[in-house]
């Protein structure tokens, strides 16, 4: 069998998600010939033994470079994004592919760099955006593709959080477009082979005034325009309290399909003797898409194998970075802002 061990740099909330993903993807591989092993490290050892220990793991001391020294065969980053570039640039460097949680960076212009420096070094790189590999936006991918759906009139796409996460982690989010919404601006890239060129935003602050004076808004609505002239609406808000809802409503000229509609769909109908969805509703993002973020690293290291092409380059996730902040900044200004448009990867 062939062995590939993977690296994984911080066991936080997603770090550890990734952790048992990548443990629970050992027998699949397995049955295709491959030894998949899990090496991870932490600043915080005792809990990172303790993580290591849950998913049979092997727990190395000393961060990212003694983790890399160990001869791991690519490295997965799940660290604060602040250490994004730093850690991209050491698996670069290593010559080993790397996966690396969104953003690339904490700013559009500090993502720049770090692009450059992946090209000028031929690296592969990775970048977490799961919706790409959710059944229900690869179906709606296919269907397009196929011109089931005709050609797009409409797209109305929503993210809303159960709860908010802390007030502490908001402060350093970038806030709610760049945090949340940036994953729709993803997909509606993805799925439609379009650029967004112009976003219109307006928030409010309903809920916790701690959100506001942070600098963020609970529940923000976005006008985007594409350069074909479509149009579509990014929807997102802290206070979803029927629960963790995503979908995506896609309009042409011969169909409509919605993404994430099934019985676990947060809301409820008014219409007398309408008993759908009727099932427990997701409570967090996690559930929402498990299926996907395994499915996420499952490509990952069929990239390592070499069997397949790059699913999320840093350039794609750069360009709806791009978008994000382009809405932030009319959600700040009040006006609609264009977008830099990025070239496509």
């Amino acid at each position: 069998m062939k062995t590939i061990t993977l690296g994984l740099v911080g066991v936080g909330r997603i770090g550890v998600m990734h952790a048992r993903n990548i443990a629970a993807l050992v027998r699949h591989f397995a049955d295709r010939g491959v030894d998949l092993r899990l090496a991870l490290t932490d600043v915080a050892e005792e809990h990172a033994r303790s993580a290591a220990a849950e998913v049979r793991a092997e727990f190395v001391p000393g961060g990212a470079p003694s983790l890399i020294a160990h001869g791991v065969d690519a490295l997965v980053i799940a660290t604060g994004t602040q250490t994004h570039p730093e850690l991209i640039r050491a698996g670069v460097d290593a010559g080993i592919p790397v996966f690396c949680e969104k953003p690339v960076a904490g700013s559009v212009a500090d993502s720049l760099p770090v692009l450059e420096y992946i090209a000028a070094k031929g690296g592969m790189v990775q970048i977490g955006h799961q919706r790409r590999f959710d059944a229900g936006y690869l179906e709606a991918r296919r269907r397009f593709d196929a011109g089931e759906i005709g050609w797009i009139h409409s797209l109305r796409a929503m993210t809303g959080d159960m709860v908010p996460p802390s007030v502490e982690f908001i402060a350093t989010s970038g806030g709610l477009f760049r945090d949340c919404s940036v994953h729709d601006f993803d997909i509606l890239r993805w799925l439609t082979g379009r650029e967004i060129v112009e976003v219109y935003a307006r928030g409010s602050n309903n809920g916790d005034p701690a959100i506001g004076e942070v600098g963020d808004v609970d529940t923000a609505l976005a006008v985007v325009t594409f350069d074909d002239g479509t149009v579509g609406t990014v929807s997102a808000t802290r206070y979803n309290g029927a629960g963790h809802d995503v979908r995506l409503e896609i309009q042409g000229s011969q169909s409509s399909v919605m993404v994430g509609l099934d019985e676990k769909t947060a809301l409820q109908s008014t219409e007398p003797g309408a008993a759908f969805p009727g099932g427990e509703t997701h409570k967090t993002f996690a559930e929402r898409f498990d299926a996907a973020y395994r499915a996420e690293l499952a490509a990952f290291v069929e990239l390592v194998l070499g069997e397949r092409e790059n699913p999320c380059t840093p350039d794609d996730a750069v360009a709806a970075s791009r978008v994000a902040d382009a809405a932030q900044e009319s959600l700040e200004t009040g006006a609609p802002v264009k977008v830099a448009v990025a070239a496509r990867a």
